[in-house]
């Protein structure tokens, strides 16, 4: 299991996360149509060339799933019991067709679970960026841990 369990966190820690991806069109066409999200500044080339950014962004909520997929590997894959919530997610700068994000995350808080003594609960920080180096995407996630068995 590549996930890290509860105890092998550290308040501070932090993960620079090897995997990057580089976001293709189809992914922002697919994504978008799948979510049913028809802003025409994702998909529409003509209406997006109008805009200040002068072609399509890439919808902000895969930056975002992307984001988190990308520390799955890790931290969390197989020791995580759930997501509990993301907040203060914000998007500083827009991604583009061809632009490539990686990620890094920080460990900001660990406790104890209240209602399972299996289990604890690590807020994260994590902070995409693009190959400019400038900040795409940032979110605190609460997440759920198994302990060591």
């Amino acid at each position: 299991m590549a996930g890290l369990y509860y105890e092998q966190f550290s308040v501070g820690q932090e993960f620079k996360h090897v995997l990057a991806r580089t976001v293709t069109e189809a992914d922002n066409m697919w994504f978008s149509c799948m979510t049913l999200n028809v802003q025409p500044l994702h998909i529409a080339r003509d209406f997006a060339e109008g805009t200040e950014f002068g072609q399509p962004i890439v919808n902000s909520l895969f930056t975002l799933g992307l984001l988190i997929g990308m520390t799955v590997h890790d931290t969390t894959l197989g020791t995580t019991i759930a997501n509990l919530g993301m907040k203060d997610v914000t998007f500083p700068k827009p991604v583009f067709h061809g632009d490539t994000i990686r990620a890094h995350s920080k460990v900001l808080g660990m406790r104890e679970s209240k209602s399972r003594p299996t289990a604890g609960i690590i807020e994260f920080e994590h902070i995409a960026t693009k190959q400019s180096g400038e900040v795409v995407c940032r979110c605190e996630r609460s997440a759920l841990m198994l302990k060591t068995p």
